[in-house]
C-alpha cells in the first residue's frame, strides 16, 4: 500500500558499535528500526500524523554511554490524492480575490502554481484541506491553477480559470453599436457548453414580467462585500439587484419606482394592459399583464447610477405618469434631483394646432435607453397602434443634482404615428455621437419641396446629438409598408460596423423590418428615399411569396464581419461580409426544430474569447402568452457554434432541470463572466400578477458544479 520510507539516524562520539532502541512510542505500522544502523525503513500501511518517538542509542564501551532524542514522524498514506473546489472551469474578473480549496490526504499539504504566470496566492492550512486565496492576474485570459502534493509531486490536479476584464454589460445588446458581442468571455467555450457540463444554476423570483434585458456590472461593493451584480427591471415597476455569481439566488436590494421614495404618490400602480382589463392599447395584450418598466435601462458605470423610465397610473386610472429615474447602483435609492416627470412639446399640426404634446398614456417606452456622451436618450412608439401617438426621442442630461432636458424630436409631428419601438432595441450611436433609429408606419414627406416635409414614416434616421435629422434612408415602397402595416421600424436598432481599410466604404449600417427585407447601407451616405441607395437588400426568406416572410422583429449580431439574424419563421442564419464590395452571403444556418424561429424570431447575442470560441445565444420566445403569441410556455435558450450554425451546442429544452420560465417577447439574454442571464414571466400565463405564484423570474445558466 505504502510508498517506501527511509530515514537514517546518526550519532557521533562514544565507542562503536552503537545500538539503537525505541525508548517510548511506537513506529507507524509497516516501519522498523535497525538497531545496529539506526536506519528506519519500510512501507507504511497507514498514515500517521505527528507520531512522537523517543529513540535511545548506547555504545559498547565501558562505562556504557547513552543518548536519547525525540523524533516526530508524519507519514502520508500511499494512495495520495488531491482535488480542488471549484473543480470545473470557473470565472473571475481581473484582480478579484477568489477562494480555492484543495482537499488532500497528504499531511504535508500542497503547493500552488499558475500558468501562465500571474496573480498571487495566500494559503492557509486547515484540518480538512488547504484553502488558498488567489488574487487573479491583471491581464484577461485563461489560466491553469495547479495544486500539487508536497510528498509526491506526481500527484496533482488542475482547475481552469477564465479571467475577464469585462467591466459591464450596461446597455441593450452590449454596446452602442448594438452588435450584441461580448468578446471578453473566457469561461464558456464551444467545448464545455453541452448538456453534461452546462445548465441552469438557479433562478431569482421577482414581482413582474421581465421585458428589459438584465444588466451586469463587475466589482461593486454592495452590503460591504465586493461583488458582480446583475440588475433586473420588471413590468411591476420594480428594480432588483442580485449577486451575479452565487450558487443560490442572493438578493442585494429591491425597490419600487412608484412609491413615495421614488417619486410616486399613494395609490399609484403599473398600467393594466391585458386583453380584458386595459388602460392602454386596444385590448390585444401585447404587454401582458401590465406596463411598468418596458425599455431596457442604461447604466453609467463610472458614476454608479442606473437610468430607467417607469410608467404608472393613479388609482382611478385617469392620470398617467412617465418618469426618468437616476438610481444608485449600490442602494437602489434615487439620486438627488431624481426622478423627473417626462414632458415635451414640438412644433407640428398632428394635434390640430401648431404644437403637439407628449402624452404619457399613449406613448409606449418600449425601446431601450441610450447613454451617449453623458446624455440619456429615450424613444417612444405606440401601444398596439392606439391613437394618437408619435415617434418621440427626448434627451436628458444629469449633473448629479438634477435632470435637464437637452433636446426633443418628434419624427412625424404633422401626420402622427412614426413610432420608435424597434422590438425593444435601443438607439445605436457612432463615434461622432450620432444616433440611429428606425421609425414605424406613418406618412413620409421628407422629400417634398413643400411643407410639411419633416414627417419620417418607415425610415432609418441619423440624428445629431441635439436630435436634428442629419440624413435618412427610406425604402421605395414606404407607402405600401404604411398601408399594409409592415413597419420598417419593427426591426431592431441599426447595427453599426466599422470596416477595415481597403473596403468599398468605411462604415456600414444594417436595418430591416416587417416585410423581411434587410438593408445594408453606407451610413455616411444614407441617400434618402429609394432602394437604389442601399448597398444590398437581403430577403430573409427568399423562397416565400408572403409579404411578411422572415419578418424582422429583432436586432442582428455582428461578429468577425459575420451577421447573425433570425426573422420570424426563419432559422438563425450567418451572413459573411465581403468587405471589398460590402455585400453579405449566407454561409450557414441553424437546424431549428421547426425549420426556423416562430414569431417573432429572435435577437441573438455572441460570446467569444476575442476571435475564438464564438457562441451564438438566442431565445425562442414564441410561447409568450400574448394575443400575438397565444401559446403559453417556457422560453428556450439556444447555443450555436458561431463558426457553423448547423452545430447546436445546447438548448434548455433537453434537460428538465434546465427549463426556463414562461417566455417574454423580444427579451435578450445577457452573457457575462461564464453566466447567461434570461428574463421571463415566471409561471404567469398572461393574467394579473396575483393569479401567479411566480409573476416573474430571472434564470441563470452556467457551467454545472463538478
Amino acid at each position: 500500500m505504502g510508498k517506501a520510507y527511509s530515514a537514517t539516524l546518526v550519532a557521533t562520539g562514544g565507542t562503536a558499535p552503537l545500538a539503537w532502541s525505541l525508548a517510548s512510542g511506537a513506529l507507524p505500522p509497516g516501519l522498523s528500526l535497525d538497531a545496529a544502523s539506526g536506519l528506519i525503513t519500510g512501507t507504511p500501511t497507514d498514515k500517521a500524523d505527528h507520531t512522537s518517538l523517543t529513540l535511545e542509542v548506547r555504545d559498547s564501551g565501558s562505562p556504557v554511554q547513552s543518548a536519547s532524542t525525540q523524533l516526530t514522524l508524519t507519514v502520508s498514506p500511499a494512495n495520495l490524492s488531491v482535488s480542488v473546489s471549484p473543480g470545473r472551469t470557473t470565472g473571475a474578473i481581473v484582480a478579484q480575490k477568489l477562494v480555492l480549496k484543495a482537499a488532500t490526504n497528504d499531511l504535508a499539504g500542497v503547493t500552488w502554481t499558475v500558468k501562465p504566470t500571474g496573480g498571487s496566492f495566500t494559503a492557509t492550512t486547515s484540518a480538512d484541506g488547504e484553502s488558498v486565496t488567489f488574487t487573479t492576474p491583471s491581464t484577461a485570459g485563461v489560466y491553469t491553477i495547479k495544486a500539487t502534493s508536497v510528498t509526491d509531486t506526481a500527484t496533482s490536479t488542475t482547475v481552469t480559470l477564465g479571467v475577464t476584464d469585462l467591466a459591464s454589460v450596461s446597455t441593450f445588446h452590449n454596446n452602442l453599436s448594438r452588435d450584441g458581442v461580448n468578446d471578453k468571455e473566457y469561461v464558456l467555450t464551444t467545448a464545455n457548453v453541452n448538456t453534461s457540463t452546462f445548465g441552469k444554476l438557479f433562478s431569482c423570483n421577482v414581482d413582474g414580467a421581465i421585458y428589459a434585458q438584465p444588466l451586469w456590472v463587475a466589482n461593486l461593493t454592495v452590503n460591504n462585500k465586493a461583488r458582480n451584480v446583475v440588475y433586473v427591471a420588471t413590468q411591476h415597476n420594480s428594480l432588483y439587484a442580485f449577486d451575479a455569481d452565487t450558487s443560490l439566488c442572493v438578493q442585494l436590494w429591491s425597490v419600487s419606482l412608484i412609491d413615495r421614495n421614488h417619486g410616486g404618490a399613494a395609490g399609484e400602480r403599473p398600467v393594466p394592459a391585458g386583453m380584458t382589463a386595459f388602460l392602454v392599447g386596444q385590448g390585444e395584450g401585447d404587454l401582458m399583464p401590465e406596463v411598468g418598466i418596458s425599455g431596457t435601462p442604461v447604466i453609467d458605470v463610472a458614476r454608479r447610477v442606473l437610468f430607467v423610465v417607469s410608467k404608472s397610473t393613479n388609482a382611478a386610472g385617469d392620470a398617467f405618469f412617465q418618469r426618468l429615474h437616476a438610481i444608485d447602483l449600490i442602494s437602489g435609492a434615487e439620486r438627488p434631483g431624481s426622478p423627473v416627470v417626462i414632458t415635451a412639446t414640438y412644433p407640428g399640426t398632428g394635434d390640430g394646432g401648431t404644437t403637439v404634446t407628449f402624452n404619457p398614456r399613449t406613448e409606449n417606452q418600449r425601446s431601450g435607453l441610450a447613454l451617449v456622451n453623458g446624455t440619456i436618450y429615450i424613444a417612444w412608439g405606440s401601444h398596439e397602434d392606439a391613437k394618437t401617438y408619435y415617434g418621440w426621442v427626448i434627451g436628458y442630461a444629469y449633473n448629479g443634482a438634477s435632470f435637464t432636458r437637452t433636446a426633443v424630436i418628434n419624427v412625424a409631428p404633422n401626420e402622427t404615428k412614426g413610432g420608435i419601438w424597434m422590438s425593444g432595441a435601443a438607439p445605436a450611436a457612432d463615434s461622432n455621437n450620432n444616433l440611429y433609429v428606425s421609425t414605424s408606419n406613418g406618412v413620409y414627406n421628407a422629400s417634398s419641396d413643400t411643407t410639411p416635409n419633416n414627417d419620417y414614416g418607415d425610415s432609418l434616421l441619423q440624428l445629431s446629438s441635439n436630435l436634428k435629422v442629419l440624413q435618412h434612408f427610406t425604402p421605395t415602397n414606404e407607402h405600401a409598408l404604411d398601408i399594409n402595416n409592415n413597419d420598417f421600424g419593427a426591426g431592431g436598432a441599426a447595427v453599426l460596423g466599422d470596416l477595415p481599410a481597403g473596403s468599398a466604404i468605411s462604415h456600414v449600417v444594417i436595418a430591416g423590418g416587417k416585410d423581411g427585407h434587410l438593408y445594408v447601407l453606407d451610413r455616411d451616405a444614407l441617400g434618402g428615399m429609394g432602394d437604389s441607395n442601399a448597398r444590398q437588400i437581403i430577403r430573409l426568406d427568399p423562397n416565400s411569396t408572403s409579404t411578411r416572410a422572415g419578418a424582422i422583429f429583432c436586432t442582428g449580431a455582428l461578429w468577425k464581419n459575420v451577421l447573425y439574424i433570425a426573422g420570424s419563421g426563419t432559422p438563425m442564419t450567418a451572413y459573411q461580409l465581403n468587405t471589398a464590395n460590402v455585400s453579405f452571403t449566407a454561409t450557414s444556418a441553424s437546424t431549428h426544430p421547426t425549420g426556423g424561429f416562430s414569431f417573432p424570431g429572435t435577437t441573438p447575442s455572441v460570446s467569444s474569447m476575442g476571435t475564438k470560441n464564438g457562441i451564438v445565444w438566442a431565445l425562442d420566445t414564441s410561447t409568450a402568452c400574448t394575443h400575438a403569441s397565444p401559446k403559453c410556455g417556457p422560453t428556450k435558450l439556444h447555443a450555436y457554434d458561431a463558426e457553423d450554425l448547423s452545430k447546436e451546442l445546447w438548448n434548455s429544452g433537453v434537460v428538465t432541470d434546465d427549463v426556463a420560465g414562461f417566455a417574454v417577447r423580444f427579451v435578450v439574454p445577457t452573457i457575462a463572466n461564464g453566466r447567461v442571464y434570461v428574463g421571463t414571466r415566471g409561471n404567469n400565463a398572461g393574467g394579473d400578477n396575483s393569479t401567479s405564484s411566480i409573476p416573474g423570474e430571472l434564470d441563470v445558466y452556467g457551467l454545472k458544479p463538478d
